[in-house]
């Protein structure tokens, strides 16, 4: 049968485009780019060249561009490096504001900070998974350091007012200027964003941006971190001058001149994919939800084209992939990272739902070899799938 893969929010194939780029880095141009040889620089200047495509797309400046692993490692070298490095300026333990449904990658170093004494604000988000920057504002104390809002959620789609939060805390930091105080930096993880939305780091008003490559058609393996020019951290690895002693270990080449070749692409590409992906997505949420005692997820409006999340009532979400998968449907049952995990999803419960509907969770994602023929086909399978689980199962609200 044939494959129908859904599953773009977890992972993407990567580009042929992008491997053409990448091919000669793995081959003959396998250099260590800090080798004073030719051999070395010509891997020096992939990398710096790469470091200049990111940082244009981004209206950054190329030393404001530090390529990681993954996004995980991102995130934590902006909250843990940010926390770190004020305690040490200061002595004192810092308070940081972050939402209920980030990404594990955001909430296990908050986590790990707090063991440490730092304090953390986890605000609540609207049922569609909206956090209110008025909150944020409240939440804001004389020792707030850092707040940490994903630009776009993984899980359900929806898109968080940055830029607005950006300007507000703007707004904040003028004040505290005038008083002598230090500012609060503000962190997103725009994982999910970078191919459709405006990423320009100047009008998001942001500090950090951290992001990975696989997400957009390239391996696995490279990520980076946006850190604007004057933001105070300490790197989490030591060992090497690498990256201008602010992240040990040689560099991914290859995952590096890809990750800049695939945002590149993605990035020309944005305006007409975004259009075709946001039309099959309508179509998979309006047919969908024909389905008895379904629901969408995440915010109706401001949400990702290419996510269309699913609760569907009296099932068990791992039922219906594994029913899913053997018709070869891959889709997910939230975040790839936790879908191991017998939890409900963290996202969902913040957003309302009770633990035994939350499981019964469906996400869908889209991407760039997304045919109508992969939309019909599990428009046409999933009733069937649904109606089967719901005869055999023991899930009921009131469970």
């Amino acid at each position: 049968m044939k494959e129908h893969y859904l599953d773009y929010a977890a992972t993407t194939p990567v580009d042929k485009e992008v491997l053409k780029e990448l091919e000669p880095y793995l081959k003959e141009k396998y250099g260590n780019p800090s080798s004073v040889y030719s051999k070395g620089q010509e891997a020096r200047l992939a990398v710096e060249e790469a470091r200049e495509k990111v940082a244009k797309i981004l209206n950054a400046d190329p030393s404001e561009i530090i390529f990681t692993s993954c996004a995980t490692e991102a995130n934590n070298l902006a909250i843990k490096g940010a926390a770190r490095r004020r305690y040490l300026e200061t002595g004192e333990k810092g308070h940081i504001i972050t939402s209920s449904i980030e990404h594990h990658s955001v909430l296990h170093p908050l986590e790990y900070l707090e063991k440490f004494g730092h304090k953390v604000t986890y605000l609540p988000v609207s049922k569609t998974g909206l956090v209110d920057p008025e909150d944020i504002k409240k939440a804001i104390t004389e020792k707030t350091i850092l707040v940490s809002i994903m630009y776009a959620n993984n899980e359900i789609g929806t898109i968080e007012p940055i830029s607005e939060i950006g300007a507000m805390l703007k707004d904040v930091n003028n004040l505290r200027k005038a008083k002598g105080e230090p500012p609060i930096y503000f962190h997103t993880d725009a994982v999910q964003a970078m191919q459709y939305l405006d990423i320009d780091v100047e009008k998001l008003g942001i500090h950090f941006l951290s992001f990975t490559g696989h997400k957009f058609y390239a391996p696995k393996g490279v990520g980076a971190l946006y850190i604007k020019r004057g933001t105070k951290f300490l790197p989490e690895l030591s060992g090497g001058v690498q990256e201008k002693n602010r992240r040990a270990g040689t560099e991914n080449v290859a995952g590096i001149v890809a990750l800049a070749a695939a945002l590149e692409l993605a990035r020309e590409r944005k305006e007409k994919e975004t259009e075709r992906l946001k039309k099959l997505k309508d179509t998979l949420i309006t047919e969908i939800l024909k389905i008895k005692d379904s629901e969408l997820t995440g915010d109706p409006e401001k949400r990702l084209p290419h996510i269309a999340s699913f609760i569907f009532k009296h099932i068990e979400g791992e039922s219906l992939l594994l029913k899913l998968n053997s018709q070869r449907f891959y889709a997910s049952t939230g975040s790839a990272c936790t879908s191991a995990s017998l939890e409900p999803s963290h996202v969902l419960i913040s957003c309302g739902l009770k633990h035994e509907i939350a499981h019964g969770s469906l996400r869908i994602s889209l991407g760039k070899d997304t045919t109508e023929d992969d939309v019909n086909g599990i428009i046409k399978i999933l009733p069937g799938i649904v109606e089967e689980l719901r005869g055999l199962s023991s899930v009921t609200e009131d469970f």
